[in-house]
């Protein structure tokens, strides 16, 4: 038996790996902005800095991503404002106004309650444009309706806000049926589906003053289903079990 909870557990924990060993400062001075942010890349070309309280904005790196794990840090360098920040995922230039079959993955992160939508931790699929003004608190990617559904809110950061001035370290992983989203080393969202291919970028709306810093990239593990066989087999056995304790009390 013991034998059998080691093989349970060693291909549960190959199913959630997620990144392997030698990230890789991503070079952002090619990335591409979509919407009327102002996204400015230091010198040293993995930050990227957005400083304007603009209508959606996304900056993201133009290339098919699933597959990969991108990490760095988020920080709002700014007091006074309690809006969106975030990231998306399978994502296509010209998908802010709605391009034929647009689908993608947004995970957005809202300082305070306001409008029709709490604060806190949120992921989403995006299938329609989201053009709005920055100061629009009924549009879809404000209130989470119409082009945007909700899929899920964050395990613990859920129903809490982003803090002014404070470094959060996150890791995205993106497969075609699986995306997670850790903070601060904490697992906080992760969403089983069928999830279309496209680029990784970062999401502001009506918020300034944002950075995105030492964002490193890595290649994730292949993805390695649990045996079809399996279930079946530990029932059939649990099964086993049961009878040969029913036989000795017999």
């Amino acid at each position: 038996m013991n034998s059998i909870r080691i093989s349970v557990a060693a291909i549960a924990a190959a199913v959630v790996a997620t990144t392997a060993a030698n990230a890789a400062p991503v070079d952002l001075s090619s990335w591409i902005v979509d919407g009327g942010g102002n996204w400015t890349v230091a010198g040293d070309t993995s930050t990227v800095f957005q400083s304007l309280n603009s209508a959606p904005t996304v900056f993201h790196n133009g290339v098919d991503s699933q597959g990969l794990s991108l990490a760095g840090n988020i920080t709002v360098e700014t007091t006074g404002d309690d809006d969106f920040i975030g990231f998306v995922l399978g994502y296509t230039q010209g998908d802010i106004a709605g391009n034929p079959g647009t689908d993608y993955i947004l995970v957005d992160w809202k300082q305070g309650t306001q409008g029709g939508w709490d604060k806190g931790l949120a992921i989403s699929r995006v299938t329609g444009p989201i053009q709005a003004s920055g100061t629009d608190t009924s549009a879809d990617a404000w209130d989470h309706v119409g082009s945007v559904q909700l899929l899920a809110r964050a395990n613990n950061l859920g129903n809490t806000g982003w803090v002014d001035n404070t470094s959060y370290a996150f890791q995205i992983d993106f497969t075609s049926t699986l995306i997670r989203v850790l903070v601060d080393g904490v697992l906080e969202l992760q969403v089983a589906g069928s999830f279309a291919n496209g680029a990784f970028g970062f999401y502001n709306f009506s918020q300034p003053s944002v950075r995105y810093a030492g964002i490193t990239e890595d290649v994730l593990p292949p993805e390695i289903p649990i045996p079809g066989a399996l279930p079946l087999m530990l029932t059939g056995m649990g099964l086993a079990s049961f009878l040969k304790r029913r036989k000795r009390k017999a």
